[in-house]
């Protein structure tokens, strides 16, 4: 499953927010992460909308009146103290700790002295941690965005009058394909700027894909210049050449230490390969090797490509383009002693043919409760069964 933003309007988190829905994702989904960090009462309340001819979804994020100015440690405290899953909590930490650091760095301090103003006001912390609750919910292999309007012209602040792109975005922009858009105004907010730079996989044009569900999310204003909107394609990747298709990239390797294989395969992982292997072979003369083999989109095959010449001995490596058939999928979750376990549902034409406990989020609640890892899984298997069984 792949996902396009439409970033040609501009991007906050409302209008990501926003998007999610149109595409899908249950109110409810967002506004219980949202509960689980906020300190203070905040309410996330639908409407549709229509933008110069577009029907769109703008999310109100409505917040108790609050004066309270939060650090990037006091974000990060309300955080790890949240009954959050650990892939909602890994990307809100992820997105704020971009946000600080870009603040220090526009400001010249340091990210933990950053005094957050409206980025750690309770609309921004519903924005951020709504909008990655939403995206693990899609459970997306890639996100692509498109180049990102950011406005022109001049806008008022925290800081007084500053320019367009006011220079946060300009930092969380860096090396990300931009434009000044349409109309004199502030199209991209740091918010949206970090959550789509924290969480894109690529940036480019609409990928091939076999689109299934289209959110559009408006934000406040409604100029006449342009359709204040932001655009979420959610679908399938086709063949086409160029597009994140898979590749296989392969290569034999027989002179390397064998002790290095376990950081290639991370280093590979962590380039954007969805998978790599090895596999042991006997080589001409008799000589014992393995074939290392990496599976990855189009887009992201040049970094991967990189790091095999740059963590192997390889000279060489075969690339094979891939057709690929992939059963929908849904996450769920089972609660096992008191923790969240995610669990993966596999369809076929709508019925559950394969039910799966995330084992990382098993290892994590045997870690907390005590309990052995096999006594935990046993139970999230059991408990994940009633999945099943309502498709029956």
């Amino acid at each position: 499953m792949i996902g396009w933003v439409d970033a040609s309007s501009g991007a906050s988190g409302d209008m990501l927010l926003g998007a999610l829905v149109g595409v899908g994702v249950p109110v409810d989904v967002l506004a219980g992460a949202v509960a689980a960090v906020a300190p203070e009462h905040v309410a996330l309340r639908p409407e549709p909308v229509t933008r110069h001819g577009f029907a769109a979804t703008r999310l109100h994020v409505e917040v108790a009146d609050s004066s309270t100015h939060r650090t990037w440690p006091d974000v990060a405290g309300l955080l790890a103290a949240a009954d959050l899953l650990e892939g909602v909590r890994h990307r809100a930490h992820a997105t704020f700790e971009r946000l600080a650091t870009a603040e220090a760095a526009v400001h010249g301090t340091s990210p933990d002295d950053v005094h957050f103003h409206e980025v750690g006001a309770l609309d921004a912390i519903a924005d951020v941690v709504g909008v990655c609750a939403g995206l693990v919910h899609l459970g997306l292999d890639a996100l692509v965005v498109s180049p990102v309007a950011v406005g022109s012209g001049s806008v008022s602040g925290a800081h007084g009058t500053m320019p367009v792109p006011p220079p946060a975005v300009v930092e969380l922009l860096r090396g990300v394909p931009t434009y000044a858009g349409p109309g004199a105004s502030e199209l991209c907010t740091p918010t949206g700027a970090a959550l789509l730079t924290t969480h894109a996989t690529a940036f480019g044009a609409q990928p091939a894909m076999t689109v299934r569900d289209v959110g559009v999310g408006a934000g406040g204003r409604d100029p006449d210049t342009h359709a204040n909107v932001l655009r979420l394609l959610v679908g399938e990747t086709t063949g086409a050449h160029g597009t994140t298709a898979p590749l296989l990239l392969e290569s034999n390797v027989d002179d390397l230490d064998p002790r290095l294989w376990p950081n290639v395969l991370a280093a590979l992982l962590d380039a954007g390969a969805s998978d790599a292997w090895l596999t042991p072979i006997v080589m001409k003369k008799g000589r014992p090797a393995h074939t290392l083999s990496a599976l990855v989109a189009a887009d992201r095959a040049a970094a991967v490509r990189a790091e095999v010449f740059r963590q192997t001995s390889t000279i060489g490596l075969r690339e094979i383009p891939l057709g690929k058939t992939a059963l929908d999928r849904e996450m769920r979750t089972v609660r096992v002693g008191g923790q969240d376990v995610r669990v993966k549902l596999a369809l076929h034409n709508g019925v559950v043919v394969n039910v799966q406990p995330e084992y990382d989020d098993v290892a994590r609640a045997a870690e907390r409760t005590g309990r052995p890892v096999k006594e935990v899984l046993a139970d999230a298997v059991a408990a994940s069964r009633r999945f099943r069984a309502s498709t029956d």
